[in-house]
């Protein structure tokens, strides 16, 4: 007999997301199904000019309270993890 495995559609979470180098004033709540999407539409849709070849997001659940760090290369939009 086969197994027929159900996968379950990605849902959008609410998340708050800011640049860690930028003032709190700056954090936007995206709607996104992971925290890594959330990170990069953070940056593709609400980042200012930076210097820089790299941004440090933070993105919380707004509902659960977790945090995840990630680094975005801004010239290939690559998210790694802080750490």
């Amino acid at each position: 007999m086969r197994e027929i495995l159900m996968t379950r559609p990605l849902i959008n979470r609410q998340y708050s997301v800011c640049a860690r180098h930028i003032d709190r004033h700056h954090t936007r709540l995206i709607f996104e199904p992971t925290f890594e999407a959330a990170a990069v539409a953070y940056v593709e849709d609400f980042h200012p000019p930076s210097a820089d070849a790299q941004m440090t997001i933070l993105v919380r659940d707004v509902e659960s309270g977790h945090e995840h760090c990630f680094r975005i290369d801004l010239e290939t939009g690559q998210a790694n993890a802080c750490g």
